[in-house]
């Protein structure tokens, strides 16, 4: 029986006790995806209200993550995790109560949910930085494989789950979840004995203060054309292509296709392409895997036009899964050209300009997606967002330096040992 658990969770207990809380984490954060926006509807939001409130949990992001980055590069990881999954635990908790008790308003909503996105502003860039610390550098891919397939598992279980917590104890019941798997979460945390994060100081990273830790980390990001235009084509897909999945996608199906459980269908569809993605990137061995990665962002970029389409729910089920696949395979590839090529010292700093320029920025799309669709029609803002992020996608893949990247580094400066965990604002 022991055969069947995978190695690294056998021989690292450390990283085993980080998977399994995180994994009940994810499950969670599966069914909020699929709740909040009709807990939005349910008390009479609009669409424009669901892209507010979505916003509402990004904004953060754009205060808090470079200084959530400078802090994990400087203090214990997984200290910093644990306050952050007790904030959320209660956040979710007092949104599902203010539910369940039918005294919710949109107001409500949009105010906790900058709470929680403060909350996951701290988290991500510590999460980035921690797994090195309690997985050995031999395991380090048999690791993110394992952490890939429970995120992508997490989107064909949770919208599952979500439909019937939905319909049978509405948006609020299916946020009770997500708030208990932040407290399991939490407990494991707090029993976590991570490693301390490697001695050895980056080259020009060693300034002492705020203000220089940050550039530091900034001048990691600028010497190298493959991550600052990687980040930049990231930043078009999360700007432009997933307000589509995250606003758009929820009226369309409220309106066309039925509600909540039709929705749940189409992620479900979208997470089994995901795990089929994560299998595919853990076999697959790739020269460079950057030119496949920006490939697999071009398809990915067209869940926009997908969801649009008009097509039977079966048909677009099956062509969102296609995308499913794609996107796993862009942020493994991602995430295994950083934990190669980044310093593990400046990992986290890193990771926060990543998600800064990235789910960061989405907001801004998610602010103006219902806005922009009332006044264009739903469809039309859909075509126009894949117009906008496919050609971008190309372009990453024109660039030298990105086509160019080999999987494994060569010569002083390079990672060692360094990864970087799966961003929150990626795939739905």
């Amino acid at each position: 029986m022991t055969s069947l658990v995978p190695g690294v969770l056998r021989d690292e207990p450390q990283f085993a006790r980080l998977f399994i809380g995180q994994s009940l984490s994810v499950l969670g954060d599966r069914v909020s995806f699929v709740a909040v926006p009709f807990a939005v509807l349910s008390v009479g939001g609009s669409a424009t209200d669901v892209g507010l409130v979505a916003a509402a949990g990004l904004v953060p992001m754009l205060l808090f993550t470079l200084v959530g980055g400078v802090w994990a590069d400087r203090f214990r990881r997984h200290r910093i995790m644990l306050v952050s999954d007790v904030v959320r635990c209660a956040v979710q908790g007092l949104i599902a109560v203010l539910l369940l008790t039918g005294v919710a308003e949109v107001s409500h909503l949009v105010l906790l949910m900058i709470v929680f996105g403060t909350a996951d502003a701290f988290f991500m860039p510590a999460a980035t930085g921690l797994v090195p610390l309690v997985v050995g550098p031999d395991r380090l891919r048999e690791a993110n494989a394992l952490r890939g397939f429970v995120l992508s598992s997490g989107l064909v279980i949770g919208p599952a789950l979500a439909g019937g917590l939905v319909a049978v104890a509405g948006p609020g019941g299916a946020l009770a979840l997500d708030a208990l798997t932040f407290a399991v979460s939490a407990a494991f945390l707090a029993r976590l004995r991570p490693r301390e994060t490697a001695p050895e100081a980056v080259e020009d990273m060693a300034g002492g203060t705020f203000l220089a830790d940050l550039r530091a980390g900034w001048v990691q990001v600028r010497s190298r054309t493959w991550v600052w235009s990687g980040m930049g084509a990231m930043s078009v897909y999360h700007v432009v292509v997933l307000p589509s999945v995250f606003v758009l996608g929820p009226v369309l199906a409220e309106r066309e296709w039925g509600g909540a459980a039709s929705w749940s269908v189409v992620v479900a569809a979208f997470g089994i392409g995901s795990v089929v993605g994560d299998v595919c990137a853990y076999r697959l061995k790739v020269a460079r895997p950057m030119a496949l990665a920006a490939a697999a962002l071009a398809v990915a970029s067209c869940q926009a036009v997908i969801i649009g389409s008009g097509g039977p729910l079966a048909l677009i089920a099956v062509l969102e899964a296609v995308t499913g696949v794609a996107v796993s395979l862009f942020f493994v590839l991602w995430e295994a050209a950083l934990q190669t090529h980044i310093p593990q010292a400046a990992l986290s700093r890193v990771s926060s300009y990543d998600y800064l320029l990235s789910a960061g920025l989405m907001p801004l799309g998610l602010v103006l997606a219902g806005p922009v669709s009332e006044s264009l029609g739903v469809r039309p803002t859909l075509y126009a967002m894949t117009f906008l992020a496919v050609p971008t996608a190309l372009a990453l893949l024109c660039v030298p330096a990105v086509r160019r990247l080999p999987a494994h580094a060569s010569g002083a400066g390079s990672g060692t040992g360094g990864v970087r965990t799966a961003a929150a604002a990626g795939p739905p």
